[in-house]
């Protein structure tokens, strides 16, 4: 009998944001309810730990029992590893072991895809075969370093907004009547990536820790 599990991770930095357990939560229960399976406390784990290592208390005991056959479903790739050449030998040994992995916003590196690709490799002459492996490789390895990436890009540009804003006149601390678009955008990109840092936010929009709290409870409730 195979199982389906769902591992849940936040860094160091993120220890104290709540919002990020939940939302990796309601991604992994929806995709348990559209499919039928089993999530609760026997199949999620969860821990709260750097992604650059795999001495993990939860995810070492969830790869203790890891049998032929079962699947491993994260939100996204990062919640696996944030370390490209670590993560690769970890990757391919889990999938050599015949353990699937699915990353729900990251679904090429997902093992599916990833197997097909094997396969395709184990059937060519050296040379090419050489050259698909490769390919696999750098899929993932390019995979990982997008998102952080991704998370630099976004962090740059909240910081330049700051520099660049010019709404920190005219209003005082905390008096904002309706939450403007530009707001809307930041609070979305500061759910997606917490290295983005409230008092920037509060810098930028010139606003108070509360009235910031009050709107991302806002846009969090609309996801």
């Amino acid at each position: 009998m195979t199982n389906t599990y769902f591992y849940k991770r936040i860094s160091t930095k993120e220890k104290n944001d709540k919002q990020s357990f939940i939302r990796q939560d309601k991604s992994l229960k929806k995709y348990a309810e559209d499919n039928n399976l089993i999530y609760n406390n026997r199949t999620i784990y969860q821990d709260d730990t750097s992604g650059s290592t795999f001495d993990r208390k939860d995810w070492k005991a969830l790869e203790s029992i890891l049998q032929e056959g079962d699947t491993i479903v994260f939100k996204e790739i990062s919640r696996f590893t944030r370390q490209a050449e670590e993560g690769y030998k970890k990757y391919m040994e889990l999938m050599n072991k015949g353990v699937n992995l699915i990353f729900l916003d990251n679904p090429t590196v997902s093992t599916d895809y990833i197997k097909n690709l094997t396969n395709i490799a184990n059937t060519q002459e050296l040379v090419t075969k050489t050259a698909l492996e490769g390919t696999i490789k750098l899929l993932l390895i390019v995979e990982l370093d997008r998102v952080q990436q991704e998370r630099e890009i976004i962090v740059k540009r909240i910081k330049q907004g700051i520099e660049a804003s010019s709404k920190k006149s005219g209003r005082k601390v905390g008096q904002l009547d309706k939450m403007s678009k530009e707001l809307e955008e930041d609070i979305k990109l500061y759910l997606g990536d917490r290295s983005i840092k409230q008092i920037d936010l509060m810098k930028k929009h010139n606003i108070s820790r509360n009235t910031l709290k009050k709107y991302v409870r806002l846009v969090d409730f609309k996801k």
